[in-house]
């Protein structure tokens, strides 16, 4: 992993840009909130404008003068493909994108991107095939088959999953991610490596989750050889990360969004 800051947002602070180098040579970011200076996700705190503005300036950050193409996220398996017959690029407004949790293309001129609060954000790269792909995935979009789709839609595009780097961004880690019976009953016994005990708590019984743990291995499972995750933990990062789970618990407003985007290396 590569950390470092970058060109300065439409605020004038410079951004927090966490690069990995799974994805090395292809230009993209996993971006903090720089002190809390940036806020990435609509309806969160700023105006539509102001999100819109620091969120162009992060994808010129990635490629200059392209624009930025992410979807409405609404934890869905469902992914979007731009560059094919009926698509087209669409604003980068509050209203009106297409409703997904995934994107991917093969066009150069543009940089797509999803936000995230705790849940994964992976950044995918077939480089030699010039295939990209953003996805999120909480665990209800794992294990419903967000990252199998997004692949899946990569190779409709000419990737071929041999040569597919995958990098996963900030997400919570296991000991910040408690859970209970009602969440553990979404999985069998073939997942028990992802559970940890906590202490009980309420007298409830409960565990701590590894969410980066089973999007890698559902990587692996789906055929990927070159995956890796950042390993910063959105809870406990609050100098450089929001955190849903963290401003529920302290009750503060849940509200922030970090930006994830990726562009093809020029041709």
């Amino acid at each position: 992993m590569a950390d470092g800051g970058g060109p300065a947002s439409a605020k004038g602070t410079p951004f927090d840009i966490a690069r990995s180098d799974m994805l090395e040579g292809v230009p993209h970011g996993f971006f903090g909130h720089a002190g809390g200076v940036h806020q990435f996700g609509y309806g969160g705190p700023g105006t539509a404008r102001e999100v819109r503005e620091v969120r162009a300036a992060a994808a010129n950050a990635i490629r200059t003068g392209a624009p930025l193409m992410a979807p409405h996220q609404v934890h869905s398996p469902e992914v979007v493909t731009i560059g094919t017959p009926g698509t087209r690029k669409w604003p980068d407004e509050e209203l009106g994108r297409p409703v997904a949790d995934a994107v991917v293309t093969r066009r150069h001129d543009v940089v797509i991107g999803i936000v995230t609060a705790d849940c994964g954000p992976i950044l995918f790269a077939d480089a030699e095939g010039g295939v990209i792909g953003a996805a999120h995935a909480g665990w209800r979009g794992a294990h419903n088959g967000v990252l199998e789709n997004t692949l899946a839609a990569m190779e409709a595009l000419g990737a071929k999953r041999e040569r597919i780097a995958a990098a996963l961004g900030p997400t919570i880690a296991q000991q910040s991610y408690e859970v209970d019976s009602a969440f553990r009953d979404h999985f069998d016994a073939s997942h028990d490596q992802f559970f940890a005990s906590a202490p009980t708590r309420e007298d409830k019984v409960r565990w701590h989750f590894d969410l980066p743990a089973y999007i890698l291995a559902r990587l692996r499972a789906a055929g990927l050889s070159q995956v890796g995750w950042v390993g910063s933990d959105t809870h406990s990062s609050d100098e450089r990360y929001y955190s849903y789970r963290r401003a529920s618990q302290a009750g503060a407003p849940t509200y922030g969004r970090q930006l994830s985007a990726i562009a093809l290396p020029r041709g």
